[in-house]
Parts: structure tokens; sequence; C-alpha cells
């Protein structure tokens, strides 16, 4: 066959496209030796492939030396760091290099990164790891040519560059490596005899490159959804049909410490309390307790899906983890501390004293007074000078929520407990407050049958939802309060003498404003500056006869009147000074009278009532009015007006 005869090999690109073998690969291997000496001789030889031809261009132009044969290397720093970075294609590649080198058992097999430096080899010694295989190094060659065409390609023994390579009388076939976003990382190159070599082979290298490319993405995928698993603010678990965990994540990991997952099935090391989680109703948000071996239990909010595989998968939140969120929304911390509490008084300095003793235990503390003395002040700073101050502080007046709703207030309620109640149920002040204080104001309101679930957590420390058939172990500190004498109630039958008892370990008495006139002055001053602050106001003076006026009062609604009516004159005020025509009319018709109170009430309730009719009667009858300046609900006031009979019309007709 003549040479001017013969065509291009057609290249890799061509549908139709065959490469020599037997007979024929030998004549082909001489052609190409006669091609490579037309080329030195500046001819081009016709029977050359274009892309062969330009390859042998520029590496003549770059004078590489087709005679010496020297492999060349990076520096071994340089090189542990480039096999430490490719360590995961290094791995991936690695078994499926053996598979093919099973098709091929003269042949060699290197996977190179996209620089062209050997990563690794299996089969023949041919190129050691770290050999440098790019064009401007070696010359042309089957690696070099897949790293610039970035595609499936082929070379024969006499198309290479380096004449010890032609020598070698072996066939390459090479394609590329990608990453999940399509980008060349590597070059697979089967080295192969021409007996073990045909257009077979080029389908086989390339198939096992798309192996190493789809077991990459597949990594990184699952990389991706660990990564998201472990970040995820909820637990995830796994399990097979069997119930058999397969994943867990971190916060999994954190609920149930030391899980060990190949221990037994999910039921058998988690022990959900009364349910199975291999067989109960998938679902969302439902609340289960786990009695796992060798920790205390652990509640948690879950939720139960199907897996792909007929599997199960499990997310939960653990319920303490909920409350520190919710305690967060609520803003439920002290603020007030002791050094806040104004007033020099011998009276209220001896409360102060008693408040920050209590301060130091856990016992139960009873703050009685009237409304606006500040009795949740004082219990916001024994709170913030106990060994709780960083744990949550929770306040509930039971005075000012309906019977009906103060059980599901204090102790939660369960998943379906009653018609309207929340998905998943929720946690009641108790869980809210655990590990800190629970401050009860206006105990005196509760009902009997939550007094009776109050003495079981008190004596108990654990806490039933309603609806649900377990309890939960809480830890906290009660303070409560009452501006009632309690000794009556429950003489009168409504409130229960065990708890009474229960209540009063601590007692602590808030004097009333009237009983503390000398600290009139220096609260007065304190709120001018304070509003005038926030108003960026110049603050207004007090004239001599209006402190007096001040002094003078009585005072029913305490300090907490004190407040409202320096903020509402000090916004009324134009000048600079208030005086008595800025103070209403009822307070200055009795600075030059003596308090009608001066002989002290038998009874702390007697006094009470006593204020509060002033009150109301000062207010023209007006319930509303009265009630805020007093500090309670209108309904607390509507039920001491119909315990002591009181008919709100004739205070009405009187004014």
């Amino acid at each position: 066959m003549q040479i001017q005869e013969r065509k291009p090999f057609k290249d890799e690109s061509d549908p139709i496209f065959s490469l020599p073998d037997g007979s024929e690969a030998g004549e082909w291997d001489r052609l190409l030796w006669l091609g490579w000496y037309d080329f030195e001789r500046g001819e081009q030889p016709g029977w050359i492939r274009p892309t062969i031809l330009q390859s042998w261009q520029r590496s003549q132009q770059r004078a590489i030396d087709p005679e010496s044969f020297i492999y060349a290397f990076p520096p071994p720093e340089e090189l542990a760091a480039i096999l430490e970075f490719n360590a995961e294609l290094i791995a991936v590649a690695r078994s499926i290099m053996e598979n093919l080198l099973a098709y091929n058992p003269d042949g060699h097999i290197n996977l190179t990164d996209a620089q062209g430096v050997t990563l690794h080899y299996c089969g023949s010694d041919l190129t050691p790891v770290g050999s440098i295989l790019r064009e401007e190094v070696l010359g042309t060659n089957c690696t070099a040519r897949c790293l610039i065409e970035q595609r499936l390609v082929y070379v024969l023994s006499g198309e290479n560059w380096k004449t010890d390579l032609r020598r070698r009388h072996r066939q390459c076939a090479a394609a590329p490596v990608r990453d999940v976003n399509g980008q060349l990382i590597g070059v697979l190159t089967l080295t192969a005899t021409p007996d073990n070599f045909n257009a077979h082979t080029l389908g086989t290298v390339q198939a096992a490159a798309e192996a190493v490319s789809q077991q990459l993405m597949l990594r990184s995928l699952l990389a991706e959804q660990q990564s998201i698993l472990e970040t995820l603010n909820e637990g995830v678990i796994v399990c097979d049909r069997q119930g058999r965990i397969k994943t867990l994540n971190r916060y999994a990991r954190q609920i149930f410490s030391g899980l060990d997952p190949a221990a037994g099935p999910i039921d058998v090391l988690l022990k959900p309390q009364g349910e199975s989680l291999q067989t109960m109703p998938f679902c969302n948000d439902r609340e289960l307790q786990f009695l796992p071996d060798g920790v205390k239990p652990i509640a948690c909010l879950i939720s139960l899906m199907p897996a792909p595989d007929g599997g199960r998968v499990v997310s939960l939140r653990e319920n303490k983890r909920i409350r520190a969120i919710t305690r967060q929304v609520m803003g439920a911390s002290a603020s007030y501390t002791f050094e806040m509490i104004r007033g020099h008084a011998p009276r209220l300095q001896q409360a102060i004293h008693k408040a920050r003793a209590s301060s130091r235990t856990d016992s139960t503390v009873l703050l009685s007074g009237e409304s606006g003395t500040g009795k949740e002040l004082f219990a916001q700073a024994i709170h913030n000078a106990s060994p709780r101050h960083q744990e949550p502080f929770i306040a509930l007046n039971c005075g000012a929520l309906p019977r009906d709703l103060v059980q599901s207030e204090l102790f939660g309620y369960a998943d379906g407990a009653f018609t309207g109640s929340r998905r998943g149920g929720s946690a009641g002040k108790f869980e809210l407050a655990d590990g800190g204080t629970l401050f009860l104001d206006e105990i005196a309101e509760m009902p009997l049958e939550a007094q009776t679930s109050l003495l079981r957590v008190l004596q108990e420390n654990e806490v039933v939802r309603i609806g649900a058939s377990y309890p939960l172990k809480v830890n906290v500190r009660i303070i409560a309060a009452t501006h009632c004498n309690l000794l009556d109630a429950v003489e009168k039958g409504s409130f229960r003498r065990d708890l009474y008892y229960r209540l009063n370990v601590i007692s602590l008495e808030i004097p009333a404003l009237r009983q503390r006139q000398e600290d009139i002055p220096d609260l007065v001053n304190t709120f001018i500056h304070a509003l005038c602050a926030r108003l960026k106001r110049i603050p207004p003076q007090v004239s001599p006869g209006a402190m007096r006026c001040l002094e003078a009062w009585h005072w029913p609604g305490n300090v907490r009147e004190l407040e409202n009516l320096v903020e509402r004159i000090v916004n009324l005020c134009d000048g600079l000074i208030i005086d008595l025509q800025d103070f209403p009319e009822e307070m200055t018709q009795v600075i030059d009278q003596p308090p009608s109170y001066a002989e002290a009430p038998s009874s702390l309730l007697e006094q009470e009532r006593q204020h509060i009719l002033q009150v109301i009667s000062a207010q023209r009858g007006n319930l509303r009015q009265s009630a805020q300046l007093l500090g309670i609900s209108r309904t607390a006031l509507y039920n001491k007006l119909n315990q002591w009979q009181v008919n709100i019309a004739s205070i009405r007709n009187t004014q």
C-alpha cells in the first residue's frame, strides 16, 4: 500500500472511526514513524491526524528534546500537598482503576490531576507518582492531549513526541474526570499493547472516568446533605425497615449522649414511653418522652416521616431547648436589683435586708403588701441576687387570668388535651421557669383546684400537663405575692391551709408608701428625671407647697400611683415649676386635713378595703380608672367589691 494512498486516521469525534489492530496496527506504526521523519525534515505528512501535527508543532516550538526522556517532578513538599488535596479523588478512582485493569492484564492505568501530575497508577510501572505529563514538559502524549482538548482522546505509539515513548509500542486512551460543576479535575489514562487496544477500549476508559466523576458527585451530594443535617437545629435519626439506626446528626447525638446505634433497634435504645417509633403513625409535632438507660427522662417534640427505602425519619426537638427559645422570645428575665429600690425609710430598709437574706436560699418567699408597693420589683431583686440569676424569671398574675385558664398557664397541656388547644401541646410557666424563679402574683386569686396542683408541684418537684399521662421533673423557686391577708382567706375556705404554710416559709411585708413618706421627695425627683430624659426635656422643679401636698396624700395606689401621677403632671406641665394647680382637685382638698385613716385599721384586709373605697370615691365611681390606679384587673376589683357587698351605685350617687 502506497503512503500517498493513505488517509489520516479518523479522529475520536468521528462517529464511525475505528482503530487499526493486528497486522494493520504494525503497518500504521511504520507509517507514523515515516511521518515523524518527514515532520523533522519540515514536511507536513497528510496521513498524520491534524490534532497530532498541531501538538508536534507546539512541542517543536517549545524546543522539547524528543531524544531525552527523564520524568520531571514537583518538589517533595509541593507533591505532598498535591496528593493531600486530591486524596478524595485518589480514593474514589483507585478501585475503579483496578477493575479496569482486569480487562488489560498487561496494561498500565494512571490518574493525574488537572495540572498533569500523576496521583496514582496501577499495572505496569510506567508513570511514577509525581511525574508531570503536561505537553510543555513531556511533549505530545495521550494525557497531555486530554488536558488540552478536555475530551476522550487516543494516541498511538508512533504519535508520541518522545522517542522512548514511541519505542514502547503501546497505545493510549485518556478521558477527563469532572467535578459536580463539570470542571476538569483530572485525567484517567489507559496504556495497552496493540493486541488489547481497539475502539471499545476508548469506551471503557470513558465509562471508567465517568464512573469516577459520578462517585465524586455522589460523595459531594452526600457530604452536602450531611452538612445540612449537622447544621440543623433539631435532631434527625434515620432508620431502616427493621428500626436499625442508619444515620443520626450532631443534635441527636447531643440529646442522647453516649448512644450506640449498633446496640439495637431504635425502640430498644431510646425507649419511647408508651409508644413504638417503628409502628406509630406518621405525625408532626407530637410530644413524646424517652427513657434511655442510664440517663434522666428526655421529653421531646417529634415528627415522624417515611424514608424512601421504607424506613423512617425521626426529627426531634428537646423540650428544654424549646423552652429556652420561648423564654428568649418572652424576655423572661428579671431587670430590677436591690440597688434600684429607692428609699431610706427604716421599714423599707428592713424589708430590703430581709429580702437580701432570702436571696441566698431556695426557700419559698411570700411577699405581702398593698397594690403598687413594688412586690414584683422585690421578687426580681431577690432572683437577681440569688444563684439562679442567670436562669429564667417568669411572672404570672393569678388574678388577671380567667379561672379556667390558670391551670393550663401554670402546668401546660398535652396535644389534644381540650378543644382549641394548640397542636403539639404547650409548656406551662413551671416548665418555662425550670432552673429559675416563678413569681406568682395575686396568689390569693388562684382557684382551689389549681392550688391543689400547685401544692403537689411544691412537694414533688414535678409537674403534669393537662391531658398528659406522665410527670416532668422541674427545679423552680417560688416567690408568691398577695395584697390580701391569706390567713383570713384560709379561715374563709378560699385558700388551702397546707398551701399557705408551704408558701409562707419566708414572709416579707413591703411597706406602703404612706408608711415611708420621707422617701416621697426622692421618688418624685427620680421619676421626673427619668421621664424627662426619655422626653428630652428640662426636668421641672417641684414647689415646696406641691411637695407638702404629695407628702400629705394617702396614696392608695402607693408607688405605682405616685409614678403615674408624676408622668401625668410632667406631660401636662408647660413651665419649669410643678405647683398645686398641676395636681388633681381631690389631692389639693386634703392638704390641710389629716388622713381619714389616721387610726390604723384593725387588719390588713380592712385597710385594703378602706383604701380601695377611697380610690373609687376619688374617681367618682369609675371602676376602670380605679383599677388602673390600684394596679389590679377590673375582674379582681369586681370580685373584691362583691365580696365586701359594696353598692357601686350608691358611691356614684354621692358624688
